[in-house]
């Protein structure tokens, strides 16, 4: 399996981090040992000082498919949930100044935790989900599918022009804005629709 991410696909996101709004998605990919297995806490890396979080709708795949026309899209998923994709922000910002790929901040082992899928058909329209981050009860980062540049379907329809999607997959479609910085020993809580999905400690 692969997981594929979508960056600055909210444009008040793009514009807290001083970023062009793009006119098309912008694709980077994690390795499948991104992935946090369930019920493990997130561990510091030591080659960072900023880890940020980032609440990400994420959607997995479960038929497999190549160049997907976006109204048929829908058909190639039947659950979703919540992820976090942690940042190396002091790492990304040294590579970005020289021009380097930036997996090291955004790839590394545990940088993809994930939360419990729920089956879209109990959920509201997929372009109308909210969605909530809380650290040690504090929410600290909402949004709405309402708010995305471009749409799940749009994502799934235009990730597979590239790539094969496989049984599996999961796909993180962006951030809203209210991203920030982690410290050991918060409690990061991620409700999608007023549904805990997510419970994860840092250490």
């Amino acid at each position: 399996m692969k997981i594929i991410c979508v960056g600055r696909n909210y444009a008040a996101h793009a514009a807290e981090l001083k970023n062009e709004v793009p006119t098309e998605p912008v694709i980077f990919l994690k390795p499948d040992t991104a992935l946090l297995p369930k019920r493990q806490p997130f561990f510091y890396p030591d080659f960072s000082k900023d880890i940020h979080f980032e609440t990400e709708v994420v959607v997995r795949i479960d038929r497999l498919g190549k160049n997907i026309a976006p109204k048929f899209a829908h058909k190639y998923y039947s659950e979703l949930s919540l992820g976090i994709d942690f940042t190396a922000r002091d790492l990304q910002q040294k590579l970005k100044e020289k021009g380097l790929p930036w997996e090291k901040a955004k790839a590394f082992d545990g940088s993809a935790p994930t939360g419990q899928f729920i089956d879209k058909s109990t959920l509201p329209e997929v372009n109308q989900l909210n969605f909530e981050l809380k650290i040690n009860g504090e929410s600290r980062q909402s949004g709405n599918t309402s708010q995305m540049l471009f749409p799940i379907d749009e994502l799934i329809s235009y990730v597979s022009k590239y790539f094969t999607l496989k049984i599996g997959d999961l796909i993180f479609t962006g951030t809203p804005q209210g991203v920030g910085p982690i410290t050991i020993g918060d409690h990061l809580e991620a409700y999608l629709e007023n549904e805990k999905v997510l419970d994860l400690k840092i250490r």
